[in-house]
């Protein structure tokens, strides 16, 4: 009959104790790196797996964070849950992955659902849609560890890891600017989302260096980030039929392709240029083709688990969180 191994084994094979050999498996600071090596060498020579149980009742943990995206088919998020999830298998935790396809009521759902699964911690990106954040508020007075990244929520004193997206922004604009584009439109998420208002400082940021003046409507803003494909075909549309603009900077990945494919629905024959944020493994197929800023998605979400896991393992309250700003890179015309 099969038995697992246990701790019990491991300390007695070492000759270590039990609470020596449980530290080392789940990376306590109080134990040697020689000391934790020499656990967990052995306890992957054996194929120890830990009892997660065991250890749920033992130390009233569930030992699984849940992370809340707009869309795991986006390439940026499903590189992000990459990041999360090597880092937090790692240590031993589950991960949940739930979905709100930027809808302000499936969030709320999600995160309801997942805080009643009893998860010991939640990372976040918010919907197109949230403009309340009652329902995270909440969860974190009552003392859930909350992180958020890329859409963070400002107001809320928790880690945050962003990237650079005023940079990222100024620097596709100005690629635009340089190839001889005067008036640039720019397609923009959800008005209340830190990634929109950040872009688009990035965006006017780089007209003003150029003394480009700033007009009001070359900018259109998706409040469902892109899932009403109507909202970006109307937008798009709008900046096209009257005057249309030399380039439009797009927002996100997903304006990016109903912008794209609107363009080629009405304006087949333009020479308009395009240029936006997108971390998606096929962009230098499209055409048009797209210049692109990438996000470093996996190592935000790398970031971010290491970040609540820290939190949920802290001995003590922690008081002061940090927030990180990773870079961007440009990639002009598809290279």
């Amino acid at each position: 009959m099969f038995k697992p191994i246990t701790i019990k084994d491991i300390a007695k094979a070492l000759n270590l104790s039990t609470s020596t050999v449980s530290r080392a498996l789940r990376g306590g600071y109080e134990i040697s790196e020689e000391t934790k090596k020499i656990v967990l060498d052995y306890a992957e020579k054996v194929n120890f797996k830990r009892n997660p149980i065991a250890l749920s009742l033992k130390e009233r943990r569930s030992y699984s964070i849940g992370v809340i995206v707009c869309e795991v088919a986006n390439q940026f998020f499903s590189q992000a849950i990459d990041g999360i999830e090597s880092v937090a298998y790692s240590k031993g935790y589950h991960v949940i992955i739930s979905q709100t396809h930027d809808s302000y009521d499936r969030e709320v759902i999600n995160v309801e659902h997942l805080a009643n699964r009893s998860i010991d911690g939640l990372l976040v990106s918010l919907s197109a849609e949230t403009k309340d954040y009652s329902h995270l508020e909440k969860l974190h007075e009552q003392g859930l560890p909350i992180v958020f990244f890329d859409r963070i929520l400002n107001s809320m004193n928790t880690h945050k890891v962003s990237s650079n997206n005023i940079k990222g922004a100024f620097e596709a604009t100005e690629f635009l600017i340089n190839k001889g584009c005067k008036r640039i439109a720019h397609l923009a998420n959800a008005s209340q989302l830190s990634i929109t208002a950040e872009r688009q400082k990035g965006y006017e940021d780089a007209l003003k260096k150029y003394d480009i003046p700033v007009d009001d409507k070359l900018i259109k803003y998706c409040k469902h980030g892109g899932r009403d494909k109507m909202e970006v075909e109307i937008a798009v549309r709008e900046f096209i039929e009257h005057d249309p603009p030399d380039a439009i900077f797009v927002a996100s990945d997903r304006l990016s392709t109903g912008c794209l494919s609107t363009l080629k629905k009405y304006a087949n024959n333009s020479n308009i240029l395009i240029a936006g944020f997108s971390n998606s493994e096929l962009v230098e197929l499209l055409n048009p083709s797209l210049s692109y800023i990438r996000q470093p998605a996996f190592d935000m979400g790398k970031k971010a688990a290491e970040m609540l896991i820290d939190i949920i393992e802290s001995k003590y309250p922690i008081e002061e969180f940090e927030s990180v700003m990773l870079d961007t890179t440009l990639h002009p015309n598809g290279a």
